[in-house]
């Protein structure tokens, strides 16, 4: 598995680069060699670690994040809760990376326009790729967001589907005038 190790405010030490080959091994199986690894570890304000992994694999993405003083420590969390995702959603995960219906396609950056009471804080480019509303919400689950945007693939039409308070799922269509 390809392996970027990034710091922010910090620099991870080699003792701690080492540790997390060997703790993404551990993932690793579940792709066979394939996948590509990002673990991003901060220092917080309050002397805290936070190491963000993300893996991808086939268009699939997973995504964990943990915080402790250890940043080992917090890289141990971030391996154990995406082993679990992992396994939650195996089966599903399987089919999808054996069908390769995840072919990148070119990502489309959204047109900003800067206006004087609105800041933008930060912007993101994102792949928006067909797909049917379930991978949408396995995907929106393996990235632990709360929403999430893709091409609907039984229409062709760009839509988010959303976890709700409540429980559950919604998902948000575009109506034309």
């Amino acid at each position: 598995m390809k392996t970027t190790i990034v710091g922010r405010k910090c620099t991870p030490k080699e003792s701690f680069k080492d540790h997390a080959e060997k703790k993404l091994a551990k993932i690793d199986k579940f792709f066979g060699g394939d996948g590509s690894a990002k673990i991003t570890a901060s220092v917080n304000k309050n002397n805290t670690t936070t190491v963000e992994l993300t893996v991808q694999n086939n268009g699939l993405f997973f995504r964990s994040q943990a915080t402790d003083p250890d940043m080992t420590a917090a890289l141990d969390k971030c391996v154990d809760s995406m082993i679990r995702q992992i396994r939650k959603n195996k089966t599903k995960v399987e089919k999808k990376i054996k069908s390769g219906n995840f072919d990148a396609l070119i990502p489309e950056a959204p047109a900003v326009e800067e206006e004087v009471e609105y800041k933008i804080e930060r912007q993101k480019n994102i792949v928006i790729k067909p797909q049917t509303v379930d991978e949408a919400i396995l995907q929106m689950n393996l990235l632990e967001h709360d929403f999430y945007l893709f091409e609907n693939i039984d229409t062709g039409d760009i839509n988010v589907v959303y976890a709700r308070k409540e429980g559950g799922y919604g998902l948000l269509e575009p109506e034309k005038e």
